[in-house]
């Protein structure tokens, strides 16, 4: 799943250190929107990428297990918006996730979609290899999740920009001989998506501009 919703600019319109934002109160009520779809399921495991986000999110999910923090499947990471061309950073927010992103394109100035494959597959290798556990909840990230679903259904080392992530959403996969992706997207408080017809990048960028770009003095970890 994807960790509840967060706020990356305070009331001010400045950019909040997203390496220690928590989730909002929309994102703790869509986490224990997911606790209730997920009720009755024993998880074995509970993984999450260390971040306070997506610790604060499986700590309501599955209050009853530990998580484990694996810190590389932590979100793309991208550069300073600065270092991106006034004329280029519209089309770096909101086409960032569209159609078969290549391996070599960086994530706002910053990690490539290679680089994020480098450390998500070897992670998901370990854990699929590992016969201890029948059922693990994920608690990752937009591009991360996205990552696993492309890898699943491909096979291969290709980025489908297409999947949206909601915040707090699900995703159901099986995987044994080979991956069976069940379910994607699932939003626990908003199933038929009625909410907004935005990706999550539009959503960002929407709000970026409010703000005016004010106070943009750090690197963007993550904006999905």
């Amino acid at each position: 799943m994807r960790h509840g919703a967060v706020a990356y600019f305070d009331d001010t319109g400045r950019p909040v250190p997203p390496e220690a934002v928590p989730l909002t109160d929309e994102g703790r009520a869509q986490a224990e929107a997911a606790r209730g779809l997920l009720a009755g399921i024993a998880f074995d495991r509970v993984i999450a990428s260390g971040l306070p986000r997506t610790m604060e999110t499986a700590e309501l999910v599955a209050p009853d297990r530990t998580p484990e923090m694996w810190p590389e499947l932590q979100e793309l990471r991208g550069d300073r918006l600065s270092s991106i061309p006034p004329s280029e950073l519209e089309h770096a927010f909101v086409h960032a996730f569209r159609g078969v992103v290549p391996n070599d394109r960086p994530f706002l100035g910053g990690e490539t979609i290679g680089e994020l494959f480098d450390r998500v597959i070897p992670a998901l290798d370990r854990l699929v290899a590992d016969q201890s556990w029948d059922t693990v909840l994920l608690v990752l990230h937009g591009a991360v999740n996205r990552a696993i679903l492309s890898h699943a259904l491909t096979g291969e080392r290709m980025f489908l920009g297409h999947f949206e992530q909601a915040p707090g959403c699900v995703n159901v996969l099986d995987v044994g001989d080979g991956w069976i992706v069940r379910a994607v997207n699932i939003n626990p408080s908003d199933l038929a998506h009625r909410a907004t017809r935005e990706t999550t990048m539009e959503g960002y960028w929407a709000r970026y501009k409010r703000s005016d770009g004010a106070g943009d003095a750090g690197p963007v970890r993550e904006r999905t």
